[in-house]
């Protein structure tokens, strides 16, 4: 059960890291002026950040109940 568990979580994990490549790869800045495209690349990493700090707490939030069921049927 729980390599089973294990082996899913390590399959999104790749699966998650190919969508934010692809996802990185297709997006374009559009806009014409200097100080606008600085602030977008700006966003940009902000957002890139936020969200791979969300997958990290979404996978610690899944190994703590992996572990927790563990413990209480022990």
């Amino acid at each position: 059960m729980l390599c089973a568990s294990l082996l899913l979580l390590m399959h999104c994990m790749v699966s998650l890291r190919r969508r934010i490549k692809k996802l990185a790869c297709k997006m374009v800045i559009t806009s014409g002026n200097e100080e606008d495209k600085g602030n977008q690349e700006k966003e940009s990493k902000e957002e890139t950040i936020l969200a791979m700090l969300g997958i990290i707490g979404t996978i610690l939030n899944l190994i703590v109940i992996i572990f927790v069921y563990i413990y209480t049927t022990l």
